[in-house]
C-alpha cells in the first residue's frame, strides 16, 4: 500500500513525477465516456515505463486459446478488448530536441483528474539537455454528450529561450496489446488520408472484421492568434501526421487544439464510416474546445446530482467514494444493451475487458439506485439475449433439455476463459445471474419482466442446477462435486456451501415466479411452458432437491463450512502471518495457497450477504467472525461484502476499515496491481459499502428500509438513491436523519423499524 496521491474532495492529484509509479498513475487518471476509454498516457513521446491503452467499447479479438492440453468443452479463444489507434499523440520538438519526460529534467509536475467536471489536466516544466526550458499545460476529456468525441488542449511555452518549436499531432494505429501472444498485432489497415490540419486512419481486426475509424482535426494559436502555416504531412503504415513549425520567443504560448472522432462498424455501415467520422470531428472542431468542455461540465453535473455521496469530516473517504462513482459513471451508461462492464473498465487490458459475474453481483445495485430503470434492465437483457449461447455452452459440457451455463467470461455469450478450474468449475456465476433478476424485480417492482424475459433464463439455469447435482446415498442428500466457489484459493472441491445454497435458492425462486405467473398471468405462463417444453414434473424434482440439498456445517462452531474438509486445513489467522508473505498470491506457490486455509474473498459470506434476509444476525455474526480473520482480501470484490456484513452485525470499526480498503484499493494500490488497470467492477461494491453498509438500505415487501449509522470519523454523510420513480436524498448526522424527496412520487419507508410515508417534495427529520 502506498499513499501517493494528494487528498482532495473533488480531484485526484499527483504532485511530482515518479517514473516508477507511472503505470499506476496511468490507470488512476484514465478517462472514458461509456463508448470509449483512454489510459492517462502522455500526449508527447515517452520512452519510460508505460502501458498504452485506448479502448473502443464492444470491439474485441478472439485470441486463440493456448494450452498444453485440451479438454472437451474448453473455450476456443480468449477474448480481449484491443488497444486501438493512439489518438492522443502529439510529438513536440524544441530546437531539434524531442520532448521526452524520461530523458529530461521534470519539475513542478502536476496531474489532476477533475471528477466534478470530467477532464484530465497535466502541468509541468521540462528542462532539456540543451538547457531549453518549457512549460507544458494539457487538458483532455472524452465527451459524455458526444460519445465518439475526444478533445485535447495542449499548451507549450518557452521559458528561457527563443527558437523553433515543431508540433506534430498524429494518429497511430500500429499498436499492440501488452498481453498479446508472441507480440502479435491484431489490426489491418483499411484506409487512411492525410492533408493539412486533418486526416484519418481506418483499421479492421484480423478476426471478426470490426472496423474502427479515427479522424483528427486540429488548430493552432500563438498568443491567442491563429497559426495558418502550411504543415508538412507524413504517412506510414497505419499512421498519419502533420508537423507545424513555429518560431517562438520566450514566454510565447503556443496552443494546439486537437479534436478526434472514433467510430466503429458496430454503429455505422462500413462504407459510410469515414464520412460519418469526419462529420463528427468537423462539428466538434467548429463548436470549439470551450463549448465541448462546457457541455462536459454540465453532463457531469447531472450525473453527480443523481449519484453523489457527500462525506463530511474525512477527506480520504470523500475522495475515494467520488473516485469510484466517477469511474463507474464513465465506464457504463446503459445506452447499448450489447455492452457490459469489464473488471478493469476502460483502464487496462487485464481480464481481457470481458464480462464476469461481477456485473450481476456488484454493479447492478449501483445502476438500480443511481440511473434510470432502463439502465439496469439493459444489464439483464444482455444476459437474456445470450441465453441460446449459454444453453450451447452447457451442451458442450454434457447437459441437455435447455439447461444453461452462462460463461465465466464472455464478450458475446460464448465462454472465453482460459483457466480450466474457472471455466468448468466456478459455476456459481449462474446463481449471480438468477439473483440479479430477483434483485431487479425486488427493487423496481417491474414484474412484467418475469413473463417477458425473466422466466426463460430462470428455467434454463434451474435445469442446469438440477442436472449438476447428484444424489449421495452415503449422505442421503443431493451434493455438488468438483466445483470452485468464489474463493478461488480452493479448487476442485466438493459441496461448496455457497454454490449449493445459491443453486437451491435459484430453484426456489424459479418456482415462486412460476406460481406468480400462474396466478397473475396464466396465459403468458402457458405460452412460456410450450416455448420451453416445460413439464410440471420438473418442479417436483426441483422441490426434492430444495428439500434435500446437503449443506456442510460444523455443529461445534455453529458455522456453515466453506466446503467439505475445510476444517482439515491448518487453521491460521491472517494476523499471525508475517507481513512479508502478503499478498500470498505474489509470494507463495499455488500449491501452498491451495493447501492453506486462507480465503481470497467472501465465499460463505457472499451467500450470507445475498440471502441475508433468510438468516438471523447470530448466524451471520458467527460465520463472519470465523471467516473474516482467515480472509486475505486479495480479490478486489472482497472488502465491500465484509464492510456490509460488519455493519449489519454492529461491528462498525471493521465496517469502516473494510470501507477504506475497498474505496481506496486503487488509489493506495493495496494489492500492488493497480498498474494494469483499476478494479472497476469492485468500485460498485464501494458504493454498496456506504449505501447498504453504513446506510443500511434494503428493499423488503416493496418498501424501502433504512437503518443508518455514522462512522465516528465522520461528522455527516449524505447519499442519493432512485427508487420507483422517486429521487431521495438521505442525510445522516450524529443527531439524526433527514430525508428529502426531490421527486413528485410518494415513498413509504421503514426506518429503525418504524413506518413513515414521505410525500412528493417532502422532508423527514428523524432523531437517532
Amino acid at each position: 500500500m502506498k499513499k501517493y496521491f494528494k487528498l482532495d474532495e473533488w480531484n485526484i492529484l499527483e504532485e511530482g513525477f515518479d517514473p516508477e509509479y507511472n503505470e499506476v498513475s496511468e490507470s488512476i487518471f484514465s478517462i472514458g465516456n461509456g463508448c470509449m476509454g483512454q489510459r492517462a498516457n502522455f500526449e508527447e513521446k515517452f520512452s519510460g515505463s508505460s502501458l498504452q491503452g485506448s479502448y473502443i467499447a464492444g470491439v474485441y479479438y478472439p485470441d486463440k486459446t493456448r494450452v498444453g492440453w485440451w479438454k472437451n468443452g474448453y473455450p476456443e479463444y480468449f477474448a480481449k478488448v484491443l488497444n486501438s489507434t493512439n489518438w492522443i499523440g502529439i510529438d513536440i520538438k524544441i530546437n531539434d530536441e524531442i520532448l521526452d519526460l524520461a530523458k529530461c529534467t521534470v519539475k513542478d509536475f502536476k496531474r489532476i483528474l477533475n471528477m466534478k467536471e470530467g477532464y484530465l489536466e497535466r502541468i509541468f516544466t521540462a528542462i532539456l539537455s540543451n538547457k531549453n526550458e518549457i512549460k507544458v499545460h494539457s487538458k483532455r476529456f472524452l465527451s459524455m454528450t458526444r460519445g465518439e468525441i475526444g478533445a485535447i488542449k495542449y499548451s507549450v511555452t518557452p521559458l528561457n529561450f527563443n527558437g523553433k518549436l515543431e508540433i506534430t499531432p498524429y494518429l497511430d494505429g500500429d499498436i499492440i496489446n501488452s498481453d498479446s501472444n508472441y507480440d502479435e498485432k491484431f489490426w489491418d489497415e483499411v484506409s487512411k488520408t492525410v492533408k493539412p490540419y486533418e486526416g484519418h486512419v481506418m483499421l479492421k481486426t484480423k478476426k471478426l472484421d470490426f472496423n474502427i475509424c479515427t479522424y483528427m482535426s486540429y488548430e493552432l494559436t500563438k498568443n491567442s492568434e491563429n497559426i495558418t502555416a502550411e504543415p508538412s504531412i507524413f504517412e506510414n503504415e497505419k499512421y498519419i501526421s502533420n508537423t507545424v513549425t513555429v518560431d517562438c520567443n520566450k514566454n510565447d504560448e503556443i496552443i494546439l487544439y486537437k479534436y478526434v472522432a472514433n467510430t466503429s462498424s458496430r454503429y455505422y455501415a462500413i462504407d459510410k464510416l469515414v464520412e460519418k467520422t469526419q462529420k463528427l470531428c468537423t462539428k466538434a472542431k467548429k463548436d470549439g474546445f470551450d463549448v465541448l468542455l462546457k457541455e462536459q461540465a454540465e453532463a457531469w453535473d447531472e450525473k453527480w446530482k443523481e449519484s453523489d455521496i457527500i462525506i463530511e469530516g474525512d477527506v480520504a473517504a470523500q475522495q475515494a467514494i467520488r473516485f469510484n462513482i466517477f469511474q463507474l459513471n464513465q465506464t457504463y451508461t446503459g445506452e447499448d444493451e450489447r455492452l457490459n462492464i469489464g473488471p478493469k473498465g476502460f483502464t487496462g487490458e487485464k481480464y481481457g475487458g470481458s464480462t464476469y459475474w461481477d456485473t450481476e453481483a456488484y454493479c447492478l445495485p449501483f445502476y438500480l439506485s443511481t440511473a434510470d430503470e432502463k439502465v439496469a434492465k439493459n444489464l439483464l437483457l444482455y444476459r437474456y439475449k445470450q441465453l441460446d449461447k449459454a444453453i450451447q455452452n452447457a451442451e458442450k459440457l454434457g447437459f441437455n433439455n435447455g439447461a444453461a451455463l452462462y460463461p465465466m467470461v464472455t464478450m458475446n455469450g460464448e465462454e472465453c476463459h482460459n483457466e480450466w478450474e474457472i471455466t468448468f468449475e466456478e459455476i456459481h456465476r449462474n446463481g449471480a445471474i438468477a439473483y440479479a433478476i430477483y434483485n431487479y424485480i425486488n427493487y423496481t417492482g417491474d414484474k412484467s419482466y418475469l413473463g417477458e424475459y425473466g422466466l426463460d433464463v430462470l428455467v434454463a439455469i434451474s435445469r442446469f442446477w438440477s442436472q449438476r447435482v447428484n444424489f449421495s446415498k452415503a449422505k442421503n442428500k443431493y451434493v455438488m462435486l468438483g466445483v470452485t466457489g468464489p474463493n478461488e484459493y480452493d479448487n476442485n472441491i466438493n459441496n461448496n456451501w455457497y454454490t449449493n445454497r445459491i443453486a437451491s435458492w435459484t430453484l426456489e425462486y424459479t418456482i415462486q415466479v412460476i406460481n406468480y405467473l400462474n396466478e397473475n398471468e396464466p396465459n403468458i405462463l402457458a405460452e412460456l411452458k410450450e416455448k420451453l417444453n416445460f413439464k410440471d414434473d420438473e418442479i417436483t424434482k426441483w422441490q426434492d432437491i430444495i428439500n434435500n440439498m446437503y449443506y456442510p456445517f460444523d455443529e461445534e462452531l455453529g458455522i456453515f463450512l466453506q466446503q467439505d474438509g475445510y476444517l482439515d486445513k491448518e487453521q491460521i489467522l491472517v494476523k499471525d502471518l508475517d507481513k512479508k508473505h502478503l499478498p500470498i498470491n505474489q509470494n507463495w506457490s499455488w500449491d501452498r495457497i491451495l493447501r492453506s486455509c486462507f480465503i481470497k474473498q467472501a465465499d460463505v459470506l457472499q451467500g450470507l450477504y445475498l440471502l441475508e434476509h433468510e438468516y438471523n444476525l447470530d448466524t451471520i455474526k458467527r460465520n463472519f467472525e470465523f471467516y473474516e480473520p482467515r480472509t486475505v482480501h486479495e480479490s478486489s470484490l472482497s472488502p465491500c461484502i465484509h464492510a456490509i456484513l460488519a455493519a449489519e452485525i454492529g461491528n462498525y470499526d471493521k465496517a469502516y476499515e473494510m470501507y477504506l480498503r475497498t474505496s481506496r484499493l486503487d488509489l493506495d494500490n493495496y494489492n500492488n496491481d493497480t498498474c494494469d488497470g483499476c478494479h472497476t467492477t469492485s468500485m460498485a461494491g464501494t458504493w454498496m459499502s456506504v449505501i447498504y453498509g453504513f446506510g443500511g438500505l434494503r428493499v423488503r415487501n416493496n418498501k424501502l428500509i433504512l437503518n443508518p449509522f455514522i462512522p465516528e470519523h465522520w461528522t455527516s454523510y449524505s447519499f442519493k438513491v432512485m427508487f420507483r420513480g422517486a429521487l431521495l436524498k438521505v442525510n445522516v448526522t450524529k443527531a439524526g436523519i433527514k430525508i428529502f424527496n426531490e421527486s413528485n412520487t410518494e415513498v413509504a419507508f421503514l426506518i429503525y423499524d418504524k413506518d413513515y410515508t414521505l410525500k412528493n417534495k417532502g422532508q423527514l427529520n428523524i432523531p437517532r
